[in-house]
């Protein structure tokens, strides 16, 4: 055997040259089997998080409730911006470079001749890390779908799922019934599964019923009301009253945040939460990249809105800040989403684009995209008030918005995890 990777930037290193060469199987076979040979488990309640939209800012809300009212908390979370390490949070912090280079090594030892995917051993690795952590609750987010996401070989106590949009249709499905469907293999027999999307599948209702969980719908077994102060939350045997609003910006917020507070309701019992603790970890909530506003002018957006559902959302926050003379877009999206859905919510709200290629060879080229964009344009706009161009990467894009852009105009980033991320690598690096 040769000698394994002792750092973590070699390690995943190797296990990108081998995912070139592993071809993607969506069974759950040979994860399955790695987890049994490397005796994986949780001794904690596992909260189980996946959904087209919403699983990040769930997830993060319950780990910040969760967090202040005193327990030790572990989440996996993915993709990451700009280091690894923020996939596996022990605690409120990312899990150190040592740790997850003995995870690496245990899954590794016990994988023997069984062939995983980037996604299926770091998955494995990632959530060792966290069972062998001495945490009192573990939360992971899934990644696609939900039924044949490697996180689903361990069994959840409780199952969220937040939305059902159509955004990987070639692996998950057409329709909001085939991927209700697929994001409802997280459920099981006997336990709570929540689902706080207002327009449950009846897919995903009738898979809870087939297997005998216990199906929690909003608008049914639990739901919210909002003032313009504060809102509060009715469960099936709990209620929550004058909360402050998430600090996480946007309209599905209350949805995600009734979500958490119902896994909360089921989970009281093990892990009780007080009033105060509730409101102040609503309150102080961070989640990178989801509607997050930077500090200084001109005003900064960066939003990982790439679907059509999360776009309109993001259209209705942008809509609600108040007035900005102009908006400059810094746009990449991957060639496979449907990019003309995601453009029509923001259309009336941008007028100079700044369109980037992704660092991804499923990236929508920026000529080719600047084109589309350029359609967009309204009927006499003067060059002035309506402009595209086309960068190699995010960073440029920025850069170029960034010199253009005037105190009271702003600048929104979306389009792609990739887009962000570039940004905010540029952003730390001029910092530096």
């Amino acid at each position: 055997m040769s000698m394994l990777p002792t750092t973590l930037p070699a390690w995943l290193a190797l296990l990108e040259a081998r995912h070139a060469e592993t071809h993607i199987d969506m069974g759950l076979d040979r994860v399955r089997a790695v987890k049994e040979r490397m005796h994986l488990e949780f001794a904690c309640p596992v909260i189980m998080v996946a959904g087209t939209n919403g699983k990040g800012s769930t997830c993060a809300m319950l780990e910040s409730v969760l967090l202040h009212a005193g327990y030790r908390v572990g989440l996996y979370i993915k993709p990451h911006f700009l280091d690894f390490n923020e996939r596996a949070r022990i605690n409120g912090g990312m899990a150190s470079d040592a740790m997850l280079v003995d995870s690496f090594g245990f899954v590794e030892s016990r994988r023997g001749d069984t062939a995983l995917t980037y996604f299926e051993f770091t998955t494995l690795a990632i959530m060792h890390l966290i069972s062998t952590a001495g945490v009192d609750v573990a939360i992971l987010e899934v990644g696609l779908g939900g039924r044949l996401d490697a996180v689903n070989v361990i069994d959840a106590d409780v199952a969220i799922v937040t939305s059902i949009d159509i955004d990987h249709a070639a692996w998950l499905g057409e329709t909001r019934e085939e991927i209700g469907f697929e994001k409802a293999g997280i459920f099981r027999p006997g336990k709570t599964a929540i689902c706080s999307d207002p327009l449950a599948p009846q897919s995903l209702i009738r898979h809870a019923g087939d297997i005998g969980a216990d199906l929690w719908l909003i608008g049914r077994d639990f739901n919210y009301q909002g003032d313009q102060q504060q809102w509060s939350f009715g469960g099936r045997t709990q209620r929550r009253n004058s909360l402050a609003y998430p600090a996480l910006r946007g309209a599905n917020q209350l949805l995600n945040a009734s979500a958490a507070l119902a896994a909360l309701e089921a989970l009281r019992m093990q892990l009780p939460c007080g009033a105060q603790e509730v409101r102040t970890g609503l309150a102080l909530v961070e989640l990178p990249g989801r509607f997050q506003v930077l500090a200084g002018r001109p005003t900064t957006v960066l939003d990982v809105a790439h679907n059509p559902h999360a776009s309109s959302t993001l259209a209705q926050n942008l809509g609600n800040m108040g007035f900005h003379r102009y908006t400059y877009a810094v746009f990449g999206i991957m060639d496979d989403k449907d990019i003309a859905g995601v453009l029509a919510p923001m259309a009336g709200l941008v007028d100079h684009w700044c369109v980037a290629d992704l660092p991804s060879p499923r990236s929508a080229k920026g000529d080719a995209l600047a084109a589309r964009v350029a359609a967009l344009r309204p009927a006499g706009a003067k060059e002035a008030d309506f402009s595209v161009s086309a960068f190699p990467d995010p960073a440029a894009a920025f850069a170029n918005a960034v010199s253009r852009a005037e105190e009271n105009d702003r600048i929104v980033v979306f389009g792609s995890f990739y887009t962000v991320a570039g940004v905010m690598a540029a952003r730390k690096n001029s910092l530096h």
